[in-house]
């Protein structure tokens, strides 16, 4: 405003020979900065050339960073575009087509649930029959287990499970597909044999995670995983097998059927620390699924959530929110001690859930950093 203005004050002293003698001057400046402006530009246009999608950095399936692609039937694939929480792009990455043959390729004809390994990395994959043809979701399984202390968990969170690694009774993670759980608890089994040691077994179909090998404690002792796959698809029969081989931690990779529900929290009240997931909006949801699946198996509704309530220690429902994802956490445990009254335990053997204000004391002591339990 001041130039401008300063501009039209000397117009309005200037006289007409002033006008005469500086207009054509003024303007033949104005007109020679205005091209050596556009030639600038012009310049810079073609010493800065325009990116194409050549220069962009060429990423094979191995070296790109993704969770989840999804194959459709037309051969096209798909992959989080990092741009809000759920949109899609399409994957460009230089050995897709070699990678889509494999995927479909190792389909056996019978089992829709099936793992690839696939230059020096594991994939787990869902088939799934849609409208036009054969789907695949493929999961990009981890070539190493994060440390639990890097997953985000809220430390209340975390240092409550950790004062877990030598109790006994049913840890569960529930959430969305893609939200994490498998990577949690074995992160968890993991960190448990870093501090405790002992046998870990896991049933799981397919096997995720890298957790078999042998682990060492801070003592000097060692901890032990074997990964193990249910006979025939039997998880039942996965659990039993796993009580036979006496183990301190057994992990079920996911409840799918009401004799798998029982015979995991018969586990979980016989002296083990047991860990598995299953699908649901909430916390609540969780324990609910839990009741309706075991009482499905011919035992009735109350003995089911009686087991619920004599096995339980915690439920964690965790989703990946935002750009990049961060994990958020709802949370609710019981007290290890089962000759502590337990509020939890207590509602849990009503069968009538109503956990929002025990969700929210819980929440508050920890985060103050308050024992939840004396």
């Amino acid at each position: 405003m001041g130039i401008f203005n300063k501009d039209k004050n000397e117009n309005k002293t200037s006289t007409p020979e002033n006008k005469s003698a500086t207009a054509p001057r003024n303007e033949t400046n104005a007109r020679s900065g205005a091209m050596s402006s556009a030639q600038l530009l012009k310049n810079e246009a073609v010493i800065v050339p325009k990116k194409t999608e050549e220069d962009e950095p060429q990423l094979s399936v191995s070296t790109a960073n993704f969770s989840d692609l999804y194959i459709t039937p037309d051969k096209t694939c798909y992959v989080w575009s990092g741009k809000s929480n759920s949109g899609l792009m399409v994957a460009k990455y230089t050995d897709l087509t070699e990678f889509t043959n494999e995927v479909i390729n190792k389909f056996d004809g019978v089992n829709s649930s099936y793992s690839l390994h696939y230059n020096d990395g594991n994939y787990r994959i869902e088939r799934t029959i849609a409208l036009e043809g054969e789907q695949y979701c493929v999961r990009k399984m981890p070539k190493s287990i994060p440390d639990i202390e890097r997953l985000g968990l809220p430390s209340g969170v975390y240092n409550h499970l950790l004062s877990l690694s030598g109790k006994t009774g049913l840890i569960l993670f529930t959430g969305a597909t893609g939200s994490g759980k498998s990577t949690s608890i074995a992160s968890l089994i993991k960190k448990y044999l870093q501090i405790e040691g002992g046998y870990a077994f896991t049933i799981e179909d397919p096997i995720e995670m890298p957790l078999d090998g042998v682990y060492q404690t801070v003592r000097g002792d060692l901890g032990l995983c074997k990964q193990t796959v249910p006979p025939q698809g039997r998880w039942s029969e996965g659990i039993k097998s796993a009580l036979r081989s006496k183990p301190k931690y057994i992990y079920v990779g996911e409840i799918r059927t009401p004799e798998a529900a029982v015979e995991l929290l018969r586990a979980a009240t016989s002296g083990h620390l047991v860990f598995s997931t299953i699908h649901g909006n909430n916390v609540t949801d969780a324990i609910n699924a839990l009741g309706k699946y075991a009482a499905s198996s011919g035992i009735t509704e109350e003995m089911a959530y009686e087991l619920i309530a004599n096995g339980f220690l915690g439920c964690i429902h965790q989703k990946l929110e935002g750009s990049p994802r961060r994990l958020s956490v709802e949370s609710v445990f019981a007290n290890p001690n089962l000759n502590s009254g337990c509020p939890v335990r207590g509602m849990i053997r009503t069968g009538k859930l109503s956990l929002n204000t025990i969700i929210e004391q819980q929440r508050s002591k920890m985060k103050l950093g308050h024992p939840l339990f004396e």
